[in-house]
């Protein structure tokens, strides 16, 4: 049987999208044995891992609220709209704590992208390797530009994934899949516009000119992907869930009502489609 992944974009608080659909997997057992995404699509993937059902609610929307999570509070003091220290350490090792003993124990692969500063291209780091350290490698992956730290991550300056491989797709079927289901959290036909303020990016990371160059074609990866998608979609070689309905709510939302919704609506969205879903998983070589 051909090995199917499960592809995960980013996007912030729009991922509440992604916590819907896959809370209503977890209610239906379906795991993939491999999970790949970028950002706050790669946090997502790990309470789900972790079988913790409810856990990404509770904590990308309960939560949310807290000006502690997301707030110009957190710019004023620490440089950082999020709350980077609270999301990666105060909440998963206190407030909602995350089972690290069974996402460690479980089966599936989970890969985070991450973009390395010093390159511009995007490193991968896999579950199931020696070494890795999930809070700090979702936490790299998290970390929007100008409005987070870098994070270095095995002696490397990262920053957000996905503003490298802002839709993982060709890693996984580098990585064996061949075919894969994506998560989306952006609707049918979006398409990124260039970056408006590239003095900005210049300014501010000068230093690393290789990440300059990468986050002003960000847009181009961005379209040329979704086309790809599009194609594979059409030879039946990918699987897309994305919002039925227009989004609103944004990549820094923080209304609890907005979030709750979008989050419904991924529940909703994956039931609907799971009877075509797993016909197209039960698809074999050459049909």
């Amino acid at each position: 049987m051909e090995k199917i992944g499960l592809v995960l974009e980013g996007g912030g608080m729009r991922t509440a999208y992604t916590a819907g659909v896959l809370e209503y997997f977890a209610e239906r057992e379906l795991y993939l044995p491999y999970t790949i995404g970028v950002s706050a699509g790669a946090c997502i993937a790990a309470s789900y891992l972790s079988r913790q059902r409810g856990r990404n609610k509770v904590v990308n929307i309960d939560w949310v609220s807290d000006p502690r999570y997301l707030s110009w509070k957190n710019w004023v003091k620490n440089r950082q709209l999020f709350g980077m220290d609270f999301i990666f350490d105060e909440i998963p090792n206190s407030l909602v704590p995350f089972d690290f003993d069974t996402f460690a124990a479980s089966s599936e692969e989970l890969v985070v992208g991450m973009t390395d500063c010093a390159t511009g291209e995007t490193v991968y780091r896999y579950k199931n390797a020696p070494g890795f350290d999930a809070l700090r490698a979702l936490r790299a992956s998290s970390s929007l530009p100008f409005i987070a730290p870098i994070v270095e991550y095995d002696g490397r300056p990262m920053l957000d994934g996905g503003i490298s491989d802002p839709i993982p797709l060709r890693q996984a079927e580098r990585d064996g899949c061949v075919r894969n289901i994506l998560v989306l959290t952006r609707n049918e036909g979006y398409r990124k516009s260039p970056n408006r303020f590239p003095w900005l990016v210049r300014a501010s990371y000068g230093k690393y000119p290789d990440f300059v160059k990468t986050m002003l074609r960000r847009h181009e990866v961005y379209n040329e992907t979704l086309s790809y998608i599009d194609r594979q979609e059409r030879e039946g070689a990918a699987f897309v869930i994305r919002p039925s309905v227009p989004l609103e709510v944004g990549r820094m939302e923080r209304n609890p009502a907005k979030l709750q919704a979008l989050y419904d609506r991924g529940w909703e969205d994956a039931k609907a489609l799971l009877p075509s879903l797993r016909e197209w998983m039960a698809r074999t070589d050459g049909e």
